[in-house]
């Protein structure tokens, strides 16, 4: 008790109690086929206090009428340049609760941005082309990633406890399974997901409406 007041007095730190998790996510795609590309699926440890990861800026690319990439995972805090790199007009947008966001109608060179500052799922549109979709996932703790390509995934520093281990895909949704995190060393999880029964269903403009046939841009 003695020596634990000293520490405190004299403003020592003590050592951060703090482990791994690693691991690998599955998921199943159509016909009970295994999916081969794992790395638009993101992990991450729900609960888990920490030190926000710093501010930073992330980029998701419009080229070709599509989103590169089309899955990012980010930090409360980060700011997410949408650079135009086609010749026609975008207009990029989400609607998803508190992370709503217009940047309204550029074209390459220009770029727009936007601060994500609460957490949870973003889905991103361009409000011109339906074929255009993205999902911004933004984490309130510091303890998250993609898997690469075969699955497998690592995180590092996680404080020890116990919490849910959480993966998420777009066709797949969200599979969770609980680990105790030691105070030094690592635990392995293993997360399955089902994406078998998808069905893909039109999404609407930024006014609520469904888009138009006849694309002018």
């Amino acid at each position: 008790m003695r020596r634990a007041l000293v520490a405190a007095v004299l403003g020592v730190a003590a050592p951060a109690l703090a482990g791994t998790v690693t691991g690998r996510v599955e998921v199943l795609d159509k016909g009970g086929r295994r999916l081969s590309d794992l790395s638009d699926v993101v992990v991450y440890v729900d609960g888990a206090r920490g030190k926000p990861r710093p501010a930073v800026h992330a980029t998701v690319t419009m080229k070709g009428k599509a989103f590169t990439p089309r899955v990012l995972v980010v930090g409360v805090g980060t700011t997410v340049d949408f650079p135009n790199e086609d010749p026609i007009f975008h207009n990029v947008f989400s609607v998803s609760g508190d992370n709503r966001f217009d940047l309204d109608l550029y074209k390459r060179p220009r770029s727009g941005s936007w601060t994500f500052l609460h957490p949870g799922l973003a889905r991103v549109y361009c409000n011109i082309h339906p074929q255009m979709s993205a999902v911004v996932l933004v984490r309130d703790n510091p303890f998250f990633t993609k898997a690469a390509p075969d699955g497998s995934f690592t995180l590092e520093g996680v404080p020890a406890g116990r919490y849910a281990l959480k993966a998420w895909h777009e066709r797949g949704g969200e599979a969770e399974a609980e680990v105790v995190v030691p105070a030094d060393g690592r635990v392995v999880g293993e997360l399955h997901l089902d994406a078998s029964g998808y069905k893909q269903v039109a999404h609407k403009n930024k006014f609520g409406k469904d888009y138009s046939t006849d694309e002018k841009y």
